[in-house]
């Protein structure tokens, strides 16, 4: 039978100390609910005593969210006990985090004190907490630059005054996996509460060194139960663990036999929540969740993975929560990625087609950092306007040299197989002819985006232009292109109505 490990997040305590990605409480509870439907065990929902918002904070998601613990931090002192007691009164299960430094730098500059007061304080701290919780987890910050020994003694202490669960933070991230490996298990063999079963040791590392995810698997494989993690790895500095890393390590590797009770498909959408509502961007190369986590550019890795995914590819998108992986094409791409892509978008290319429309293909992605689909549909020709309930009928420019002339736009359009004309003026052919547009679609839009691209050079060049156009609270986005830059707005502008929802 396989180990539990329980799943600690702390994205909305730990994970909120990063600068600027502070939440009020109703995107807190949002965040909460999203963390009890992915599946965490404990939430740490707040630290009380700092503040009347995180006080209230944990009052609300409490009431709100039913049954992970919900956990309040302090310090060892007894108003913060009192304050995180108090905030956690709506809680169906409730649990008090509260510690204290054990490092000989926190115990000689922090707090001025000596090792035996120090263990006396948590020991006071713990039993304090007990009063009104059954279940304390107790905290010995720095305990990656404490003395094993010493450290051993501390938590030998507050697991003897009823804590529950005892956190082994890498406060400074620091150590490397071996060193954090073998400290936790100097204390599963030397402290009895936990062979016992009467308490569980919790990891809780940083990643200043970027080994958060190695050392906490290491502390794992050491005897820890619980791991302390954030959504995305956020955190003060360079942030705390990533759940998702935590969580797919142990669902792909069977032979640890430890499991989770996280819904692993719920990873990606609990992902975007957190970032969108802390205005916080997910790097791009991030694991599990970054967006090319699951990309291919490579023509090797793409013809390989076409035929089979597993050739590159450890774990199925599906399985956190994406669609599917992205053939994404660049000048390194192969024809087997080329036309896959076109095959999604419903282009059949064969043979000497294929190899012709390639050639070209590798000419603009000499030019482009990426190709994307509508690129490669104009390079193959593609109509994708033909099933549009709106059509581009006719368009007629006129403009002068003169500074005082103005630009007169006639244009047509075919609705569903009836017929509108309208003309207009405009400070240019482009604002002229979607002043004519919009006088035949009356509809309250507005051009938020509108980006000119030429794909080939020459006399000749076919203009690609997009568009963000604002319709009733919603963007949508247009595509159009031709070799009159002014018709590829407008059929970009009728592409972007096309999408609106009635």
């Amino acid at each position: 039978m396989a180990d539990r490990l329980y799943i600690f997040d702390t994205t909305l305590r730990d994970g909120e100390q990063v600068p600027g990605c502070q939440l009020n409480t109703v995107e807190k509870i949002q965040v909460a609910k999203q963390l009890e439907q992915l599946g965490v065990d404990v939430i740490e929902a707040g630290f009380p005593i700092s503040s009347p918002g995180d006080f209230n904070s944990v009052i609300e998601i409490s009431k709100a969210v039913t049954w992970p613990t919900i956990c309040a931090l302090t310090r060892a002192v007894e108003k913060d006990i009192d304050c995180a007691a108090e905030a956690l009164q709506y809680a169906k299960h409730k649990r008090i985090h509260t510690g204290i430094g054990t490092s000989p730098s926190h115990i000689k500059y922090k707090f001025n004190s000596t090792p035996e007061e120090i263990i006396e304080r948590a020991v006071a701290a713990v039993k304090y907490a007990k009063k009104y919780v059954e279940d304390v987890e107790f905290y010995a910050e720095d305990a990656g630059r404490t003395d094993n020994e010493y450290l051993a003694r501390v938590i030998e202490a507050v697991t003897k005054a009823g804590a529950t669960v005892c956190n082994i933070p890498d406060t400074t991230g620091f150590r490397v996996p071996n060193e954090y490996q073998e400290k936790i298990q100097y204390l599963y063999e030397h402290v009895d509460a936990f062979a016992a079963g009467k308490s569980i040791l919790s990891t809780h590392c940083h990643n200043d060194l970027g080994m958060a995810t190695a050392n906490t698997v290491a502390g794992v494989l050491g005897g820890a139960r619980q791991v302390e993690v954030t959504i995305n790895g956020i955190g003060e500095r360079a942030g705390n663990t990533s759940l998702e890393e935590v969580a797919m390590i142990f669902k792909l590797h069977p032979e640890y036999n430890i499991e989770t009770n996280i819904n692993t498909q719920k990873i990606y959408p609990t992902s975007r929540m957190v970032s969108s509502l802390m205005n916080m961007p997910v790097q791009p190369n991030k694991a599990i969740v970054g967006k090319n986590a699951f990309a291919h550019s490579s023509g090797i890795h793409q013809d390989g993975v076409l035929k089979n995914s597993q050739t590159y590819e450890i774990m199925d998108p599906k399985e956190v929560g994406i669609e599917e992986a992205s053939i994404v094409l660049t000048a390194r791409s192969g024809r087997a990625a080329l036309k896959h892509r076109l095959h999604i978008n419903g282009v059949e290319v064969e043979g000497e087609k294929l190899d012709k429309l390639y050639q070209e293909f590798l000419v603009l992605a000499d030019k482009k950092k990426e190709v994307t689909d509508d690129d490669i549909l104009v390079l193959a020709g593609a109509d994708r306007s033909e099933a549009n309930a709106i059509k581009l009928d006719f368009l007629q420019v006129c403009t002068g040299l003169d500074k005082n002339a103005k630009c007169v736009a006639s244009l047509g359009l075919d609705i569903s197989g009836q017929k509108f004309e309208a003309c207009s003026t405009g400070n240019g052919p482009v604002d002229a002819a979607i002043k004519a547009l919009k006088k035949i679609i009356l509809k309250e839009m507005t051009l938020k985006e509108f980006t000119i691209q030429a794909i080939s050079k020459g006399s000749d060049d076919l203009g690609k232009v997009h568009m963000q156009v604002e319709y009733d609270g919603h963007v949508y986005y247009g595509f159009g292109a031709d070799t009159d830059v002014v018709k590829a707005s407008c059929e970009a502008y009728i592409d972007a109505i096309n999408k609106f929802k009635n």
